[in-house]
């Protein structure tokens, strides 16, 4: 049978061979103590299989607590293992409670994170993974050869959707290629999902017909899965070419069941993604992650951005683009969402780390706060990220594009 491997990190007072059979064993066959139906036989074809493992540098205080007394020291390795398919089948829920599961509050382990995992080819094409991706979501918007521009609408709530639709009306107008409601906006009292809509699209669609040029709008649909499903059909029934869903809240199995649908490119929030992610030594790293939503169907996916307004690091968020368009699994790239305290300033040095512009780079208060409003701010954007393509650092943007000064004023200085 094919296997799905995954590497660890972990942190563990017990010698390092004991505690990796330990998490094979728990996330197996196995349980705390030998029971009669584990046979040698059943052993050979269900239980995971310690692949490998490399040990690191060891520290004398826990990472985590582990509800037992201190130890002397604490080993650190990088340990990978392996299940047969035929563990979890085609189950992405299960696949997930094989790889994390109860693993984390382990006492033997003083710290444990989901590094990475791959996937056999067998087991990925039980999915269809993303319906349009990089390609599809360029289509959509008719954007070739620099990054889609997006924004957020902010305030993130508050507004109503005749006073959403108008400041949506002002960016089309500008030129904007996507706009987003906030992962706060779904459907409240003062802006009701169907009326949201319908004024908003009423815009898109009357500037498309004038102009050509259609704005993708991803309207927040993340609600109980009945809910989503009539708010998915709303969109698809007003012209709409894109839904939002925050990906931590509504749960792998209810993205899955939108994702399947195809009528709509996904937008992937991953609001929450700090509890999974902020310590080095508990929960999973980004690549891991983002197999995950790339297997239930999601097009694009957030990743932070260069000197973000997070704690996030910049080497991380390069490693998260990297990994939404690595080709696997699927051969389904995703569409990395730079976001969070993003302006055109962070444009020469996102794209000297990634080299790439296959990007949707979002700049809520970035566009919507420059000094000349905006039309000033999307147009910024789009100058900050020609320089970009052309080589030029950021002083020498500024001197090539003196322009882009008060962009600079107002946003900030050189990173």
């Amino acid at each position: 049978m094919e296997r799905v491997t995954a590497t660890y990190h972990i942190e563990t007072a017990l010698p390092v061979a004991k505690a990796a059979a330990t998490l094979a064993g728990e996330q197996s066959s196995g349980t705390f103590v030998a029971v009669p139906g584990e046979t040698a036989e059943l052993k050979a074809r269900f239980a995971a299989r310690v692949e490998r493992i490399t040990e690191l540098d060891s520290v004398a205080i826990p990472s985590l607590p582990t509800g037992r007394p201190l130890a002397a020291s604490y080993r650190r390795a990088e340990v990978v293992v392996s299940w047969s398919v035929e563990n979890f089948g085609p189950n992405l829920p299960t696949l997930v409670s094989t790889l994390q599961g109860n693993l984390y509050e382990l006492a033997q382990f003083s710290g444990l994170k989901l590094v990475d995992f791959d996937v056999p080819p067998g087991f990925a094409a039980a999915f269809r993974g993303p319906a349009f991706g990089i390609a599809g979501c360029r289509r959509l918007t008719g954007v070739t050869g620099r990054p889609l521009i997006g924004t957020i609408i902010k305030p993130s709530i508050g507004l109503s959707p005749d006073q959403t639709a108008a400041m949506v009306k002002e960016l089309v107008e500008a030129g904007i290629d996507f706009l987003k409601d906030d992962e706060l906006m779904a459907n409240p009292p003062h802006s009701p999902f169907d009326a949201r809509v319908d004024a908003v699209m009423r815009v898109i669609n009357d500037h498309a017909q004038r102009t050509g040029k259609k704005a993708m709008y991803a309207f927040n649909v993340s609600d109980e899965l009945d809910a989503m499903s009539r708010h998915y059909d709303k969109v698809v029934a007003t012209g709409g070419t894109c839904a939002m869903l925050s990906l931590n809240s509504v749960g792998l199995a209810a993205a899955k069941k939108i994702c399947d649908r195809g009528q709509l490119a996904i937008h992937g929030h991953r609001n929450g993604w700090g509890m999974l992610n902020r310590h080095p030594l508990l929960g999973m790293e980004f690549p891991a992650y983002q197999k995950l939503w790339r297997l239930a169907g999601v097009d694009q996916l957030h990743v932070n951005g260069i000197a973000n307004k997070f704690w996030e690091p910049d080497d991380s968020v390069v490693r998260s683009i990297t990994a939404c368009l690595a080709a696997e699994p699927l051969g389904k790239p995703l569409l990395p969402v730079v976001s969070s305290g993003q302006w055109g300033g962070q444009a020469p040095e996102t794209f000297r780390r990634t080299r790439t512009t296959d990007l949707l780079y979002m700049a809520g208060g970035g566009i919507q706060a420059h000094p000349d409003g905006p039309a000033a701010g999307v147009e910024s954007l789009r100058l900050w990220w020609q320089a970009a393509t052309e080589g030029l650092d950021y002083d020498q943007s500024l001197a090539r594009y003196p322009g882009l000064a008060k962009s600079a004023a107002k946003f900030g200085g050189p990173l």
